[in-house]
């Protein structure tokens, strides 16, 4: 048998072999993609239902028209399918609040788009069951798993800390506190204000409104040091 040209024998197997391992493994990882996309959209509706996350998996294993097999090819619990969840929300939200903060003129209108957005997004009553649910997951995740919860926020808090870092560049913020800690501070009081009013615990008897949230905040950050 004739050789291909500019290969040896073992060269040429490797090469065939390894293109009809990556199609394989191509096709492979797109139905995986494409089940695990599935499990979590079915987890979505049920948040939405029930605004809980004490589903169970054979209810999100019925409801995908799957197995018991399929899901824990994908996921080894319900606690990895709930990261996953929360994970692809907050990525998915990144992206969109990227290109929000884009289109504004400057770092503080930035910011302001940002916080009002979030927070909007965070008490929306039309995502109420899903809102109530991820803030209970949040507080838990926050709890048990600090590591994975600080890694899944990262993009978020990336965010703010860029739009802060140039806000104290351009002279528009404080800079007797370090940007990164007015970035935690901030995020934190973003996210304690969202918590609240997904889990309807009004401290003074009514919900906060974005205006004055971002109000608080921004004189948070551009309050000067006392001589």
């Amino acid at each position: 048998m004739t050789q291909p040209t500019g290969l040896s024998a073992p060269d040429a197997v490797a090469s065939w072999r390894e293109r009809a391992v990556e199609r394989s493994l191509r096709t492979a990882r797109a139905k995986a993609m494409s089940r695990s996309d599935r499990f979590i959209e079915v987890a979505m509706e049920l948040l939405s239902e029930t605004g809980r996350t004490d589903f169970t998996v054979q209810e999100l294993v019925e409801r995908s028209k799957t197995s018991l097999r399929s899901f824990y090819q994908h996921f080894g619990s319900k606690d990895e399918l709930l990261l996953a969840l929360f994970e692809e929300v907050i990525r998915m939200s990144s992206e969109d609040w990227r290109r929000l903060v884009k289109a504004q003129d400057n770092c503080v209108a930035g910011l302001e788009a940002l916080v009002l957005t979030m927070y909007a997004q965070a008490i929306d009553q039309t995502m109420g069951g899903v809102s109530r649910a991820l803030t209970s997951y949040h507080l838990q995740l926050a709890e048990s798993r600090p590591s994975d919860y600080a890694r899944v926020l990262a993009p978020m808090q990336d965010l703010i800390l860029e739009l802060v870092e140039a806000g104290v560049r351009e002279g528009k913020f404080r800079d007797d506190i370090d940007a990164e800690t007015l970035a935690m501070i901030l995020m934190q009081t973003l996210v304690a204000a969202a918590h609240m009013h997904a889990l309807g615990a009004y401290l003074t008897g009514g919900p906060l409104d974005g205006e004055r949230l971002w109000a608080f905040c921004l004189g948070g950050l551009t309050a000067t040091r006392k001589s």
